[in-house]
């Protein structure tokens, strides 16, 4: 049994020997987890992702799946491995079927085997209805469904998703979570998967590693992250334009006082319903008036905060993630 079924240390990629995207990462992913890449768009995430499925070539570092290296021994990871990318690849004029079986012969999967896998794939992702469709004729979430379905055919270990719910609306991104679900428990396997969702973080993952800058800040499960901050979160703002941090941070249970640029406060305090009525009191009896307040155990998005000193950027990145964003966007039909 392998513990650790990817490896990299100090994986790095520089395009145009100037353009840092990925920065000297390490990090290990157990077998049968669910391990995910948590970062703004332009972080590294998808540059990272393609190291590892050997579609590039590190600049320095090095990396291994299953024990194979991912450039001395490439052929021998792409057998072992599964890949879902962040855009459709299906080919618009043949049906869901016929995609699948398309993925199996570039596999080399003997076509008895693969008509018997395609079938069962079909049900699994419930398109098994709409198997002699042309994927031209299915919405946003049925054509995710359809690329993890592709994704399956050669029986990886090892799964990659790329941004698996980029444009798909609340409830289809919902629904493709229960699948990624039932993939790990049904076929026992390792995912390794990049997301900026933080709910999806949350949701899905054993493990995370928050990457920015591409940069590898801080690594370890949703609980132990946000547990790790210490206490709950309270967000207050005041009426008055001043500086009433050192007030806050008088107060019994407060344990940290930051004041945001929007002139709000971010406090972190053990007994968050103990602790809340007596900032109210302190600043009250001091003559500020508070205008906004809201008590929250930690979240995902506070952790990044703490490691980043800002929430997540969902409207930055690189122009490569966001022109792939745009085309699908475009094609998803999401209904």
């Amino acid at each position: 049994m392998v513990e650790n079924v990817i490896v990299a240390d100090g994986l790095t990629r520089i395009f145009n020997k100037t353009l840092v995207a990925v920065d000297h990462v390490s990090f290990s992913v157990r077998e049968g987890e669910i391990f995910g890449f948590l970062g703004p768009n332009g972080a590294g995430k998808t540059t990272t992702i393609n190291m590892l499925i050997t579609v590039l070539k590190p600049t320095e570092g090095s990396a291994s799946i299953l024990g194979y290296d991912i450039v001395k021994q490439a052929n021998n990871v792409r057998k072992v491995i599964g890949v879902v990318p962040q855009e459709y690849t299906a080919d618009e004029d043949l049906t869901g079927y016929e995609n699948i079986m398309l993925c199996a012969d570039l596999y080399g999967i003997p076509r008895e085997v693969a008509r018997k896998r395609a079938l069962e794939l079909l049900e699994l992702v419930e398109l098994a209805n709409f198997k002699d469709r042309k994927v031209e004729t299915y919405s946003g979430g049925m054509r995710r469904r359809l690329e993890l379905a592709c994704g399956l055919v050669n029986r990886p270990r090892v799964l990659f998703l790329d941004e698996p719910t980029l444009g798909l609306d609340v409830q289809t991104r919902a629904a493709t979570w229960d699948y990624i679900k039932r993939l790990k428990e049904e076929y026992e396997m390792t995912i390794f998967m990049t997301t900026h969702y933080l709910e999806e973080a949350d949701a899905l993952c054993n493990r995370i590693a928050i990457i920015d800058h591409g940069k590898i800040i801080v690594t370890g499960s949703p609980e132990e992250l946000k547990n790790a901050l210490g206490g709950d979160i309270i967000t207050i703002s005041i009426k008055e334009d001043a500086d009433v941090s050192e007030v806050i941070r008088n107060v019994e249970h407060v344990k940290e006082v930051v004041k945001m640029e929007n002139g709000s406060y971010r406090i972190k305090a053990e007994l968050g319903e103990v602790t809340t009525p007596l900032i109210i009191e302190a600043l009250r009896s001091r003559g500020y008036t508070v205008t906004r307040l809201s008590l929250t155990e930690p979240t995902l998005n506070d952790v990044y905060l703490e490691y980043t000193g800002k929430t997540m950027r969902d409207t930055e990145g690189s122009r490569e993630e966001f022109h792939a964003q745009r085309i699908m966007l475009r094609r998803a039909r999401a209904r």
